[in-house]
């Protein structure tokens, strides 16, 4: 029960994240759909494909795909103006989502027999993907290739999550909660104090 109400939580903040975005850009309905869908259940399809362990979650229950296209129907008519919303708005939902997806990505791992590795990859997959498929098709520059602290967060969360788990023995939903909470917590950190990894740059 705790997994499936963080992953429809995921899924929300996700789509919410997506349509914000694609009223700044001002999309049309069916563009602000599109994006607000694939911001949310991105990263799951490219984990559940990554892993090869039965059909991509969407497709055998389509649960996550409802709850993510009537998130963004909500949005759409209940948000007027994304304008005019706090500049923290769109950062601190997307952070949000980012951890519980993070979370969800190495339990599934787990569930699906791997390792310690594959399950931090599988987690950083699940938290970014979204994000990636939703800054391309955007035309922006995807936020884990800026310096932004964002890749690194879900890294870190992933991996504490999973040492939790399989080296220390923490039953999986509290080595869940652990690792969300290291997630959103560097996330938010960056956001408040504007922190970023140093640049590569060549003379």
């Amino acid at each position: 029960m705790l997994l499936f109400l963080l992953d429809v939580l995921g899924t929300a903040v996700f789509a919410i994240s997506g349509v914000l975005l694609a009223g700044k850009l001002r999309m049309d309905p069916f563009g602000v759909l599109v994006l607000g869908v694939v911001t949310a259940v991105g990263g799951g399809t490219m984990r559940d494909m990554a892993l090869d362990n039965g059909p991509v979650f969407w497709v055998q229950d389509p649960t996550a795909l409802i709850v993510a296209m009537i998130t963004c129907l909500l949005t759409l008519l209940l948000v007027r103006k994304p304008r005019r919303l706090p500049k923290w708005i769109l950062p601190v939902l997307d952070a949000i989502g980012l951890a519980v997806f993070v979370g969800i990505g190495v339990n599934k791992a787990f569930a699906a027999g791997s390792g310690v590795l594959v399950a931090v990859c599988m987690g950083v997959i699940t938290g970014v993907g979204g994000g990636i498929i939703r800054d391309v098709l955007a035309r922006e520059i995807p936020m884990i290739l800026r310096t932004e602290v964002y890749a690194t967060a879900c890294i870190v969360g992933a991996t504490v999550h999973a040492v939790a788990f399989s080296l220390f023995k923490l039953p999986l939903p509290q080595a869940m909660i652990l690792g969300m909470v290291i997630t959103l917590a560097i996330r938010l950190a960056a956001i408040r104090w504007r922190l970023k990894l140093p640049a590569f740059i060549l003379e």
